[in-house]
């Protein structure tokens, strides 16, 4: 059969990142994913926000990956002229208790190493976002948005150019271990095919405990349950009131940053993502949760007029934590966790992803060597 020394599963942002990192130093690669193009499942249904690293618990993962990440993308972007804008965004208090928490908030920043954090008054915020009616927030200078489309571009075109390849419509369906590497069992496109590799990443998002549950003789405990935590979003007719990103304070349940005002690079604004725990992939705005998205932004934004919010598109995060349970660490699991050499797999990738995507592509190379 043919073969090929490193197989990544999953084209998301994530994935073509691996694929760029590991092709840096070996270009016999191949990035295989189901859909039809690369970037399909949740890395195209997401906020495209680089953050700061403000709101994850020190010492985890997703921690050190964004605000490492965080770095990473903004001097990749630059030069390899990827669409991106450092606006800002603004955490916002609108009563005492709330004020409590943005305290709380830039404690938790500073722990990360976030140090670029400044309280604003209420005249300030005022000044800054005349729309606004909040009692003080916490202006994040270091957050922005990025084009996820055209950077997810500049990977494959960095992977193809050391020598690796995409493949899509490829649906793996069976991975055989043996000694030295993996057998790949694939569907493409109603065909069947097989080849071998060296080192197998697992990075397919949604899709990660399938892949696992298809590789014979990996222990399933070792797989984590998977809980599909949907996002709506909402957009905005009529013009732009805001310079910069706009966040309540958190949802206290951590399954969500509460329903935000995010600016893509073209200007228009929408709103969300709520959270939504759900049994299967379904990719329907739920219109019934205009009117609490309504009540949610009026918290802070009151000027929104009735009528002025469209069912924009939905995101599905890959939660390793299902409703009501406490925090769950992105998992990268190697070797030492399973006794598979050369496989190495990501489950509960969500946000920050995107941001981490070029410092998870680091650590999962380093875990290779």
């Amino acid at each position: 059969m043919d073969h090929i020394e490193t197989c990544v599963i999953g084209a998301g942002v994530v994935g073509l990142a691996i694929g760029r990192e590991l092709s840096r130093q070996n270009g016999d690669l191949i990035v295989v994913d189901r859909y039809s193009r690369y970037g399909e499942g949740v890395s195209s249904r997401n906020s495209e926000v680089i953050h700061a690293g403000i709101y994850y618990p020190a010492g985890s993962l997703k921690a050190e990956m964004c605000v490492r990440g965080k770095h990473l993308l903004y001097e990749y972007c630059a030069d390899h002229s990827v669409g991106y804008s450092r606006l800002g965004k603004l955490i916002v208090a609108t009563n005492e208790a709330e004020e409590a928490e943005l305290a709380g908030i830039k404690q938790k920043a500073q722990a990360n190493g976030v140090m670029d954090l400044e309280f604003q008054s209420r005249r300030q915020v005022e000044e800054m976002e005349p729309a606004l009616s909040v009692t003080s927030a916490l202006l994040s200078p270091s957050t922005g948005i990025v084009s996820s489309h055209d950077l997810m571009t500049s990977f494959l075109a960095d992977i193809e150019t050391a020598g690796g390849s995409f493949a899509p419509n490829t649906n793996v369906e069976r991975i055989e271990p043996h000694p030295g590497g993996f057998a790949v069992h694939c569907d493409i496109a109603g065909e069947s095919y097989v080849f071998s590799c060296s080192k197998l990443i697992n990075s397919a998002g949604l899709g990660a405990q399938a892949v696992a549950g298809a590789i014979e003789g990996f222990d399933p405990d070792r797989v984590p349950p998977l809980y599909y935590c949907k996002g709506n979003y909402f957009l905005m007719s009529g013009k732009n009131p805001f310079k910069h990103l706009i966040y309540p304070v958190p949802d206290p349940s951590g399954a969500g940053l509460g329903v935000h005002a995010t600016i893509d690079l073209g200007g228009q604004v929408k709103f969300g993502p709520d959270v939504e725990y759900i049994d299967r992939e379904d990719y329907e705005v739920t219109a019934s949760r205009g009117e609490t998205t309504y009540d949610a932004i009026r918290r802070y934004f009151p000027g929104l007029q009735d009528g002025s919010l469209t069912p924009g598109y939905v995101g599905i995060r890959p939660k390793l934590q299902g409703p009501g349970e406490p925090f769950q660490d992105f998992m990268i699991q190697d070797e030492s966790d399973h006794d598979m050499p050369g496989l190495v797999q990501l489950f509960g990738i969500e946000s920050p992803g995107l941001t981490s995507s070029m410092a998870i592509a680091e650590t999962v190379a380093k875990r290779f060597s």
